[in-house]
């Protein structure tokens, strides 16, 4: 029998993994299509994908507090996502990302120390590690002043992305396919509602389509994996690991776009791969 400390570890890094390659997607997308629209369409690709897995697993529809986690985590989950785009709107994305991710992780990471217990001593240092690798991984190296607004809207978002975390690990004990649709038709009303309200969403070319659908496919996956990995284990353990999912995106960068990686995104990388370690022992 596999142990929990493998599981969760294999399941969180898949998720870290295939978040990773569908920021790097949606990324490449963005190029050629509305922010927007890349998004409602990547929510829309897991909208139809959860729903055909559920039905070809035979799931089960959960009870209703597990669709009101999924609810609640698609809700929490594009808030977070809208805020961080608006925090790179205005501020400083070398500032916005890596306190986002900290604030992403911080959350789960209580929450779980406060039902579980605190994990072990040396994984306890894996999770500063890893914190440290996401901070040095998403810095993009901007200088400069920071205003207050460089700081409260990706605060925002990393609140939203640690409720995501939270909830998903709520609903994940009964279900994982129906309460994540849930989360995806939740996600879809609030993305939809904000890009008309701004007016910013436009319909993307046939040519970049599939980069969008492609986009989708991973986020649906990581969506899973990370439902798995805090189901088979500890939550700030998933959390942990799968918040390194921008280690996955600068790499691919690094191999597919040629892109140069700073010895400070080196340092993070294996800072990152220390934590994994750590926390998987």
């Amino acid at each position: 029998m596999i142990p929990p400390e493998i599981l969760v570890t294999f399941f969180g890094l898949a998720a870290a993994a295939t978040w990773g390659a569908a920021d790097f997607s949606g990324g490449l997308a963005t190029r050629r299509a509305s922010v927007y629209s890349v998004v409602i369409i990547t929510q829309a690709v897991g909208l139809v994908l959860l729903p055909f897995l559920a039905l070809y697993f035979s799931e089960e529809f959960p009870p209703m507090d597990g669709i009101f986690w999924g609810f609640v985590a698609g809700v929490a989950g594009s808030s977070g996502l809208l805020a961080l785009y608006h925090a790179f709107s205005r501020g400083k994305m070398g500032v916005a990302a890596p306190i986002s991710a900290v604030i992403t992780v911080a959350l789960p990471v209580v929450y779980g120390a406060s039902n579980e217990g605190l994990p072990a001593g040396y994984q306890i240092g894996g999770f500063v590690l890893a914190i440290v690798a996401m901070w040095l991984i998403s810095n993009t190296g901007e200088k400069g002043e920071i205003k207050r607004q460089d700081v409260f809207y990706p605060l925002l978002a990393g609140v939203g992305f640690g409720i995501f975390f939270i909830s998903v690990d709520l609903f994940s004990e009964s279900a994982v396919f129906w309460p994540l649709t849930v989360a995806k038709v939740s996600a879809v009303v609030v993305i939809l509602g904000f890009a008309f309200f701004r007016k910013s969403a436009t319909l993307p070319s046939k040519s970049v389509l599939p980069v969008i659908i492609l986009a989708g496919i991973f986020d649906a996956i990581g969506n899973l994996f990370f439902a798995l990995a805090s189901q088979v284990g500890r939550l700030d353990i998933a959390t942990v690991i799968a918040s390194l999912y921008p280690g996955s995106t600068v790499l691919l960068a690094w191999i597919i776009l040629k892109e140069h990686l700073s010895s400070m995104q080196w340092i993070g990388v294996v800072l990152a791969l220390s934590a994994i370690a750590l926390i998987s022992l």
